[in-house]
């Protein structure tokens, strides 16, 4: 199979969300070296496709192979995991919304986090913030717990694809995005009825984060 195409795809899978090849290459069992940059010419067997694939199962394996497509799988329902208190500092951070533009800087204030949880559905989120208001319902509701992963290209969005978005106007919007008819726009919708869409200037934006799904806390 020619991959160096699919090659690249991944890549720019792993960078959408914020993972690291070296835990790519621990999660997948792949060797090491695969996608150097010197070897991303050299073709990748179905195995490993196979391999991706299983380990990363939010992937569209169409858009793996072909580039047509979104990114990742639209899910119809709510992603949900179930979350537990950890005992220790290595668990996913729950931070107030008014911590997200400080986190993953190194002077992320470390007070400001509420607790840490174990949720091992979740391994590529980043952070946890508690969703407010309903303009999200029934997708999520004003409460619950949601798991984001930063995306490290600003300007980079999937279209239909809910994100928390930090903005430098109105705070941070968690909204569907979608393509605007206005020139260097974005489209906040909400899965609500009652909220009408707007336009966010690309200006605005100062930092995104992809929503995975939410929490059940027990």
């Amino acid at each position: 199979m020619k991959i160096a195409t699919v090659k690249e795809r991944v890549m720019q899978y792993l960078d959408v969300q914020g993972i690291k090849l070296s835990k790519f290459y621990t999660t997948t069992g792949l060797k090491r070296g695969l996608f150097d940059s010197d070897k991303l010419s050299q073709s990748i067997s179905d195995v490993f496709i196979t391999k991706i694939i299983a380990s990363y199962s939010d992937i569209n394996l169409e858009w793996l192979l072909t580039g047509k497509g979104e990114m990742l799988k639209e899910s119809t329902e709510p992603i949900k995991a179930v979350a537990h208190v950890s005992s220790n500092e290595n668990g996913l951070p729950l931070i107030p919304v008014t911590a997200f533009a400080g986190f993953g800087l190194a002077t992320f204030d470390d007070l400001q986090i509420e607790h840490f949880y174990d949720v091992p559905d979740f391994k590529q989120a980043d952070f946890l913030i508690r969703m407010k208001g309903n303009s999200m319902y029934p997708k999520y509701s004003s409460g619950d717990i949601i798991a984001c992963a930063i995306v490290k290209e600003t300007l980079f969005f999937q279209w239909n694809k809910i994100y928390a978005v930090l903005t430098n106007s109105q705070g941070v919007l968690i909204k569907r995005v979608k393509k605007s008819t206005l020139p260097d726009n974005i489209l906040m919708f909400s899965d609500n009825a009652a909220y009408d869409p707007f336009d966010v200037p690309i200006r605005d934006i100062l930092k995104i984060a992809l929503v995975i799904g939410s929490i059940r806390v027990e």
